[in-house]
């Protein structure tokens, strides 16, 4: 519910504070003391426009502040968390400014939001029916979604029924349409996969395959020198016929035999010896593998032209397709996963064509279901609510919900165009009852829509001046339903009367003092004989009078009377 709303510098008040309990809550007070500043300031925190206008003259800025009560799994808490707020022990904290040039700020759990983010939790947690804010009945959507919501349980199942089926179909369609436009795009791209997937297999590239032949090359191209060079660190090792005596293995040798005259004397020196004789016979092999690899050193040309044409192939698909041959073989796999799928693309055309052709059919089901079960909760709406308007002045009005269907033009919600009608009179044609109602009207209607839709998932209900153009026995039966109302909800009202009134479980009164310089409004509850002499006030204009509280005591005994008959 909304437990609290702080107003500062906002039309005529100046600082005022107004505390909600759950059930009716009625604010009262004279004309021109603040009621209206009051709705104001519920429409700002809950994201309406804002104006400079609004700034109390000498003030900087007007300031909205509001706390709501809510439960931890209510969609507004979930829609505060997502913009950043907190939520303090089930407590969601608002708050607007308005500065005096115009410009407006929000925020939400303590944390900076936008606007809009304010009017989307209102629409979660408060429903405003004023004389000028009938957004409600005024919305065809909402017309619809007020049906619905009256419908219960089979409207319900239709309407999910169809919701599901109409979301699978739009898949379907949009799958089918993104492949069927796009035919010639996905040949062409077969195509051009098919034409590159041929080029590298006839190439067969291997693993690593352009690194070795890149080594290959090089040894070739360079023969002579490798040859040289391997040949002459050979003969530095091993001898030849004319360096023999200067052969690193012959002046190893010499070197051991100097070592051995020794060795027998000390034993460092024979560890040495072991050393160069080690060192020795690892010389030795070394000097073999340098052999082999004199040996196997090929000179024959033709595998150079082998290798020189095996890279040109080789170079001409690294061109294409990747920087190494295994970035090719990579894309090589990735394009023949692609190609498979396209090639499969008019099987899944042929399957998707028959799904939609089904769904279609499912669809037009549902579509019929949905507005079969929304023609019946139709004429129960229109006669519940036409028997609630004969308890709110308004008895020879007459409302009708009007369900047009509209066979084959589906939409989200359906193929129906709803539309709630009211004849405000006998004999009078039926419109749609933005039309056909004034203001005052427009909240009474709305007013019979609430309590027999009891209130769906919106806790909070404000109606201003609902009341407007009625008195007496009438404005009793306005507070019976407001009562009713509040039952299952809570309830805040803007009245007038003294009869509406009657019925609160909170009751403020909204007075202006004037003291020379400043004008406030205060807000204050009252209880007792105080609230006895603003009842007073309303139904007669003297709160003192003992004639008047005595019809104020009158008229609370007949509201207790009527509420202990009506449970």
């Amino acid at each position: 519910m909304l437990k609290e709303i702080r107003i500062r510098d906002l039309g005529v008040i100046d600082d005022a504070t107004l505390r909600f309990a759950p059930g009716l809550n009625v604010l009262t007070g004279e004309t021109g003391a603040g009621k209206t500043m009051v709705v104001q300031g519920l429409g700002l925190l809950l994201g309406g426009r804002a104006t400079a206008a609004l700034v109390r003259e000498g003030a900087s800025s007007a300031v909205v502040e509001g706390v709501l009560e809510l439960p931890a799994e209510h969609a507004a808490v979930e829609r505060a968390l997502e913009a950043g707020g907190e939520v303090d022990q089930g407590e969601l904290l608002l708050a607007r400014s308005v500065a005096d040039g115009g410009r407006s700020r929000a925020w939400v759990g303590g944390r900076n939001a936008p606007v809009g983010v304010l009017g989307e939790i209102g629409e979660l947690v408060v429903a405003v029916h004023g004389q000028s804010d009938q957004w409600r009945l005024q919305r065809p959507d909402q017309h619809r979604a007020v049906l619905d919501d009256f419908g219960g349980a089979p409207l319900r199942k239709a309407g999910d029924r169809y919701a599901t089926v109409y979301l699978g179909r739009q898949q379907v369609r949009r799958e089918l349409n993104e492949l069927t436009t796009k035919a010639r795009d996905r040949a062409m791209r077969l195509d051009q996969l098919t034409t590159a997937l041929e080029e590298i297999e006839s190439v067969d590239p291997q693993p690593g395959e352009d690194v070795a032949l890149a080594e290959e090359s090089s040894r070739l191209e360079h023969l002579d020198a490798l040859m040289l060079a391997a040949g002459g660190a050979h003969e530095a090792i091993s001898g030849s016929d004319d360096l023999d005596d200067r052969s690193a293995l012959t002046l190893l040798g010499q070197a051991s035999a100097s070592l051995a005259r020794g060795i027998e004397h000390d034993a460092v020196l024979r560890d040495l010896r072991v050393r160069l004789d080690d060192l020795s016979v690892q010389l030795t092999d070394l000097a073999a593998d340098i052999q082999g690899y004199v040996q196997n050193l090929d000179a024959d040309p033709a595998r150079v032209e082998q290798v020189q044409q095996r890279r040109a192939a080789l170079n001409t698909l690294l061109r294409k397709y990747g920087r190494s041959v295994d970035e090719v073989l990579a894309w090589s796999a990735q394009a023949a996963q692609e190609s498979n799928d396209l090639a499969s693309s008019d099987e899944r055309i042929e399957d998707l064509t028959l799904r939609s052709k089904a769904l279609e059919n499912e669809l037009a089901e549902a579509a019929r279901e949905l507005s079969s079960q929304r023609s019946k909760a139709a004429v129960k709406l229109g006669k519940e609510v036409s028997a609630e308007l004969a308890h709110l002045a308004m008895g020879s009005a007459k409302v009708s919900v009007q369900v047009t269907a509209k066979p084959g033009e589906y939409s989200s919600s359906g193929i129906d165009d709803v539309e709630i009608q009211l004849a405000a009179n006998k004999g009078a044609k039926p419109r749609a009852v933005s039309k056909a109602a004034s203001g005052g009207e427009l909240s009474r209607v709305m007013l019979a829509i609430e309590v027999v839709t009891a209130a769906g998932g919106v806790p909070t209900f404000i109606f201003d001046e609902v009341d407007a153009g009625v008195g007496g026995s009438a404005a009793l039966d306005i507070g019976a339903r407001l009562k009713a109302l509040a039952q299952h909800a809570q309830v805040i009202v803007v009245t007038h009367l003294g009869q509406v009134a009657a019925y609160a479980d909170q009751h403020l009164v909204v007075h202006k003092q004037d003291d020379g310089h400043v004008t406030v409004s205060d807000v204050a509850v009252v209880e007792g004989d105080r609230r006895r002499r603003e009842l007073a006030r309303m139904l007669g204009g003297v709160s003192d009078s003992p004639a008047a509280l005595a019809h104020v005591d009158d008229l609370l005994a007949q509201v207790a009377t009527s509420r202990a008959s009506s449970r």
